[in-house]
């Protein structure tokens, strides 16, 4: 990630009950650090008109933030920046810092200041990202408790190195790589059960113990790929809005659709992609609701194999002459070994200069997403 030359930040971290600037770090100097105080009586202004905008601006200074846990992070610029670096960066800081502290809020911002300082020194320079791998961080920026060591003086070979995600001289006594196919299913589904909206939400997950500095090489059932070979046999899924971690050679899976990389060591979201087609519910919930008297409902829902929950509640007598609205069914569930697009690892290659044998395991996992089933009103 590379900001433009002309984007100036001043990342504030700051409390949202009191709003007090807890942590700053001005990288450019263009921006007068007491440029913050306008960004909160402008929050607060859209606050009590219920209008909050992500972009606020002062004058020529444009406040960038967003809300995490009882924090704000700010970013302030005076120039026409791209919103979306800005937002993009932001949001990596939430995530380095929960990495180290497990939790982002006030008091672990006031416990670790001297961690943060290092880590916004080494996260950006000069209105530039830098170093924003985590696990790259925790090779020379160590905490323990709420102290700062220092590991080692020199720059780490991972900075400046071309595979800036892994580190070298990794060795392991037995080499495995697991892959996690896992799917989530959005559905939402009117009383009368039709489909009124379907779509799956897919990752491949890798959790990766392999020695050196391989290159692997995964083969999908993706049926672009199957066209540009001329094969055509068996199931194949068209993926949408796929999404690659920046280990990904993009110039080759866009030539030839292969996905090829070096991968991080240890656990990492290889690729995230979307499949805009007609889901067949795979649980069907029916719902009966009984009133019986102002102060007794009864609520039976009946699952599939004739699983059966009934609910009987008293109420305190209130009677509402409106129409009483009733929310869908929300489930949540989990299969193992299933995905519904049918997506397939087809093979895994791992290319290593020493020739060590690897062993890939595949899991495939199907989950719901945001599956709703409305019922009769």
């Amino acid at each position: 990630l590379q900001l433009s030359a002309y984007y100036t930040v001043c990342h504030t971290l700051t409390q949202t009950s009191s709003h007090q600037v807890l942590i700053c770090r001005n990288y450019k100097g263009d921006v007068d650090m007491s440029e913050i105080d306008h960004f909160f009586t402008l929050l607060m202004q859209q606050e009590e008109e219920g209008l909050l905008c992500p972009v606020m601006s002062h004058g020529n200074v444009h406040f960038l933030w967003i809300k995490h846990s009882n924090l704000y992070l700010v970013a302030t610029t005076n120039k026409n920046s791209n919103a979306s670096l800005v937002y993009s960066f932001l949001y990596k800081l939430v995530e380095v810092f929960t990495e180290y502290f497990k939790e982002l809020e006030e008091e672990s911002i006031q416990d670790n200041f001297v961690v943060v300082y290092e880590l916004l020194d080494e996260l950006m320079d000069f209105g530039f990202p830098q170093t924003t791998d985590s696990k790259i961080l925790q090779e020379y920026i160590t905490q323990q408790g709420n102290k700062l060591e220092v590991a080692k003086t020199k720059v780490p070979t991972t900075v400046t190195n071309a595979v800036s995600w892994r580190s070298e001289g990794i060795r392991y006594k037995k080499n495995e790589v697991f892959i996690d196919v896992i799917e989530s299913i959005n559905v939402l589904v009117n009383a009368n059960g039709s489909v009124m909206s379907s779509d799956i939400v897919g990752s491949i997950k890798l959790k990766t113990m392999l020695s050196g500095m391989p290159e692997l090489r995964l083969g999908l059932n993706d049926r672009m790929l199957f066209a540009l070979t001329g094969r055509d046999k068996g199931k194949t899924v068209t993926m949408e809005d796929v999404k690659f971690h920046q280990c990904v050679r993009l110039s080759r899976f866009e030539s030839d659709r292969t996905i090829s990389f070096i991968p991080p060591d240890g656990e990492s979201e290889l690729m995230s992609y979307r499949i805009n087609t007609h889901v067949k519910p795979l649980i069907w919930i029916e719902s009966v609701i009984e009133k019986f008297s102002h102060s007794r409902v009864e609520i039976m829902v009946k699952g599939g194999k004739e699983l059966l929950m009934r609910a009987h509640f008293c109420l305190p007598s209130v009677e509402n002459h409106e129409t009483e609205g009733r929310p869908p069914i929300t489930v949540k569930f989990e299969i193992p070994y299933f995905t519904v697009s049918g997506i397939q690892v087809r093979y895994m290659k791992i290319i290593e200069k020493s020739g060590y044998q690897a062993l890939p395991w595949v899991r495939y996992i199907t989950q719901s997403g945001d599956y709703q089933l409305r019922t009769n009103t």
